[in-house]
């Protein structure tokens, strides 16, 4: 059972590994979802206590914490030789972020945005995404192209910064005692761990049931890989959801796409100490579906000012399409053209052992 690119339990086998795969199953769920409740109520009550908009808490403080599994793995990836696999995780979890994540979110909680705040961040995202498409056009992500992302990213974090700094300046907060700031940092933490602890005993627990039960590796990878790279993002989502932080949820997978391909990729290509290989796949197939994704997500909301459901039904019809077309692709039905984002996403974990 891989735990974090380690091996775990390699000594059961048969029923006895069934039975730990079934207990850090429910172990994680618990987890998640109590850290999931714990992580947004900390970041809710910090954008109350600063003033600084929902929206750009979740695109910044709640975004670092739920790639920071990504960034780990991506960096020990590169560090063991594996960074060509990067741009496909890469790509992968923004698809999948937006497609699917954000499609639920739009579903079932559209509303109204600042449209100032968030056409630079959406314009910052297409932007990321098109730009990672040109570099890539070659066959390879260069490595001097790490800094016209980082420029990018750089962009993206002073833009959030000033705004914080300008709306705590200019509204009213509401006073807390400073005994209350300890224990708010404290569960905030506790949460964050919940959360990528727990999604790490789901994805290994449930690849070890899966196989027990037969099932194929292609469909693990598209299903309980896959959907573990991005677990984080779609359990801050739910859980924001349920307590009606519209703003954290979308500010939260905007944010956590741009780091994704303007922070990760750079590091992976810095630290790998060569340009980044992209597939004929990558480029015909996944950096268009992610481009049109992103434009789906953000065009229309800032033309009208606000989310609708209608988008969240699109980009959610679009994942599900999008996962036909790469079992299609596996089982030999249609020819993507080479090694897909999901293919890199399932062999991303197991060459970290």
């Amino acid at each position: 059972m891989e735990f974090f690119g380690m091996t775990i339990f390699g000594s059961l086998s048969g029923g006895a590994l069934m039975a730990v795969a079934a207990v850090l199953f429910v172990v994680g769920l618990v987890a998640i979802i109590k850290g999931g409740d714990w992580f947004v109520d900390s970041a809710a009550w910090f954008a109350e206590a600063t003033g600084i908009p929902k929206f750009v808490v979740g695109a910044t403080v709640v975004s670092f914490a739920t790639t920071l599994p990504e960034l780990l793995v991506s960096v020990r990836a590169a560090m063991n030789g594996s960074a060509q696999l990067a741009i496909g995780n890469a790509v992968g979890s923004v698809t999948a972020n937006t497609t699917l994540i954000m499609g639920v979110s739009l579903v079932a909680m559209a509303g109204v945005i600042k449209r100032k705040s968030f056409s630079l961040k959406a314009g910052l995202l297409l932007g990321a995404a098109v730009a990672l498409t040109a570099l890539s056009m070659g066959g390879a992500l260069p490595t001097w192209s790490a800094f016209i992302l980082w420029a990018i990213f750089l962009v993206f974090m002073i833009s959030n910064l000033l705004e914080g700094k300008k709306a705590a300046a200019s509204e009213e907060v509401d006073t807390y005692e400073k005994k209350e700031i300890p224990s708010k940092i404290l569960f905030f933490i506790l949460g964050t761990a919940g959360i990528v602890l727990g999604a790490e005993f789901l994805v290994g627990s449930g690849q070890t049931i899966a196989k027990g039960f037969g099932i194929s590796e292609a469909i693990i990878g598209f299903t309980v890989i896959a959907l573990g790279t991005s677990l984080p993002e779609f359990v801050t989502t739910l859980t924001a959801i349920k307590k009606k932080e519209a703003g954290l949820s979308v500010g939260n997978i905007i944010g956590a796409n741009i780091i994704d391909l303007t922070l990760i990729l750079p590091v992976c290509a810095i630290i790998g100490g060569e340009a980044l290989p992209v597939t004929s796949a990558n480029l015909t197939f996944d950096f268009p579906v992610c481009i049109a994704a992103c434009a789906v997500a953000v065009i229309p909301t800032i033309i009208q000012g606000r989310f609708k459901k209608w988008q969240g039904f699109v980009l959610l019809g679009m994942y599900a399409s999008y996962i036909a077309l790469l079992v299609l692709n596996e089982f030999g039905i249609v020819a993507l053209g080479g090694t897909t984002a999901t293919d890199a996403v399932a062999a991303f974990l197991p060459v970290l052992a």
